[in-house]
């Protein structure tokens, strides 16, 4: 019975087999170049055999016969390098195109991946996956393909002709042959693991690489340079430590091999030399043998090389598996679409927790009508954000249920219940391109009189206009600008989308105070008509909203305009009162 790591290695060559396969003429060409090279390259010695044939002793050389085999060896030599050159080309595109699909489809399924996979896992790690994983794994199957098939075919080849030469010498090598395999399966079944170790310090190492990146800004705020570098330090001790034993135990193939094989060759040439005193053997033939001993034994060598580093290729290319396979997302069920939205959203008896272990929002229940104002507010970790994610089908409820319109929002498709939200984070976001391009992202379709309406009523125009290029001064993935700038394209981007709900998560947090001032009228006539969430801890920017939602570890304990719930001196009087005492 296999064993859990045998079936997984068993399923990965086969989900591998399964992307070779889909270059059916690419693999029939390199087997058959692989063939032409291989037959070519064991038809030299036999040529070269027959021209020590021909020099018999002093002034007893057959020069016209040497001409014309060495006619022969170099039109050989120029077909087995072409046939090699040819089978380069094929292998080359195999090897790319599996890994090009590979990355596509781990691209791909990150997009299907709920928030939570990426919540918990390093994103260094995942880029790790697909792109140096990949890349480790493009290398050890293009040397498979290189040197396995011509391996394995040369094997086959001497075999044949050694058996055709001289049987019994020939089943002298083909008995010792199983030494050589025995080491290179011994020593290649014990590496694994380090291979595996050596993968995951390297992903451990790239995930701590793009946190220091990104965060370099806090990390030097904080004086923490010392401490992330003896963090990289201990990470990549131990990249290094599991580096040299891969490399070191890997390595220990070839040398053992190579004895082996030495073995093999001093054996050949011991009995074909007896042979050629008893006159059974000439000198030619055992000269063609010792080739062929010596072409036998060379292959081994470079499969057992091949195969440690297809170890490394195989355990990389497990971790992308793992990636491809990780559950998606619930698909939305009978693609049902949302419509006829006015924002009427109802929350009945809501459950969700994070961990089973920590219970989060029990029992929520709330109701609120079109065109109504909700502010959420409570200390860090309530439920605020949360209470977003569950709105948006980021994460969906444990239990009760979330209506839009009397809709069950699990009964919907994502993409329509989404494009009836407006969303304008504390984080934002801005794609590679113009400035143009950002804003009209969640409307496309919109004139350049639309956007210039939309970013002079949010005062984005103004810094716009003083850009190099206006609205077409392209901007990185994090751009040149200010996070206040960048928080008025986000802003900006909404009010030209203009969808029939909105949720506001400190959507002024980067922002002056002369500046929100200034939005705030703004945001008063975007919201018009228009359901709004908005999280906030500033309460001076919802002091207007309809209701107000204070919540304390994931429930609704007050809720009310403002006016009454300071008269009522609760958790919202303490918060209010926290801020402006």
């Amino acid at each position: 019975m296999s064993t859990p790591k045998t079936v997984k290695k068993q399923g990965t060559l086969k989900r591998v087999l399964g992307y070779v396969k889909a270059y059916p003429f690419a693999l029939i060409g390199s087997l058959i170049f692989a063939l032409i090279s291989v037959v070519a390259t064991l038809f030299v010695p036999v040529l070269f055999g027959d021209a020590v044939d021909c020099i018999v002793g002093k002034g007893r050389v057959d020069f016209d016969g040497l001409k014309e085999i060495f006619a022969k060896v170099a039109i050989t030599v120029l077909v087995a390098s072409l046939a090699q050159w040819l089978t380069s080309i094929c292998n080359n595109y195999i090897s790319c195109n599996v890994v090009r699909d590979l990355r596509r489809d781990a691209f791909e399924k990150i997009g299907k991946l709920p928030l939570k996979y990426i919540d918990t896992h390093g994103h260094g790690d995942t880029v790790s996956r697909v792109v140096a994983d990949a890349d480790q794994f493009s290398d050890g199957l293009l040397l498979g393909f290189t040197q396995f098939f011509t391996g394995v075919l040369t094997i086959l080849g001497t075999i044949a002709f050694m058996l055709i030469t001289n049987w019994k010498i020939g089943l002298v090598v083909v008995l010792l042959t199983p030494l050589s395999l025995f080491v290179a399966r011994f020593v290649s079944t014990h590496t694994h693991k380090f291979f595996v170790e050596q993968t995951k310090s390297r992903g451990a190492q790239t995930a701590f690489m793009e946190e220091a990146v990104s965060g370099l800004k806090t990390m030097q705020a904080f004086a923490h340079e010392e401490e992330n570098e003896r963090k990289f330090n201990e990470l990549n001790e131990r990249l290094e430590k599991a580096s040299l034993n891969a490399t070191f135990y890997s390595s220990l193939t070839n040398p053992s091999t190579r004895l082996i094989n030495n073995l093999v060759y001093a054996v050949v040439a011991l009995i074909g030399g007896f042979d050629v005193a008893k006159g059974a053997f000439t000198v030619g033939g055992l000269t063609k043998f010792l080739s062929y001993a010596n072409q036998y034994t060379k292959p081994f060598n470079e499969i057992s090389g091949v195969i440690t580093e297809l170890k490394g290729a195989f355990v990389c290319a497990e971790r992308i598996f793992e990636l491809i396979d990780e559950q998606e997302e619930t698909p939305d069920s009978d693609n049902m679409e949302l419509v006829g939205v006015q924002g009427n959203v109802v929350l009945d008896g809501v459950d969700f927790s994070y961990t089973k272990e920590r219970k989060l929002i029990e029992n929520l229940s709330l109701r609120v009508s079109a065109g109504q104002r909700v502010a959420i507010v409570g200390r860090t970790g309530a439920g605020k954000t949360t209470l977003i994610n569950l709105l948006m089908r980021f994460y969906d409820a444990d239990g009760g249920a979330i209506t839009i319109e009397n809709q069950d929002i699990q009964t919907v498709t994502r993409k329509s219940l989404r494009k009836n939200f407006g969303m304008v984070l504390q984080d934002t976001w801005l794609k590679s391109g113009t400035v143009r391009e950002n804003i009209k992202m969640g409307n496309p379709n919109a004139t350049d009189e639309e956007m210039l309406v939309a970013s002079k009523a949010t005062h984005a125009h103004g810094f716009i206009k003083r850009m190099e290029k206006g609205y077409d001064t392209v901007l990185g993935e994090h751009g040149e600008l200010s996070e206040g700038q960048k928080q008025l394209l986000c802003i900006t981007r909404v009010m030209l989308a203009l969808p029939p709900m909105l949720i506001l998560d400190e959507a002024t947090s980067s922002i002056d105070t002369r500046t929100e001032k200034k939005i705030g009228d703004a945001f008063a006539r975007l919201m018009q008509g228009r359901t709004t969430f908005i999280v906030a801890h500033r309460l001076s920017t919802i002091v207007h909203a309809d209701t107000i939602l204070v919540m304390e570890n994931g429930r609704v304990v007050e809720q009310g305009k403002h006016a009454e719930l300071l008269q009522k001196g609760g958790a919202y009087a303490k918060l209010y009162n926290g801020q402006f005492a």
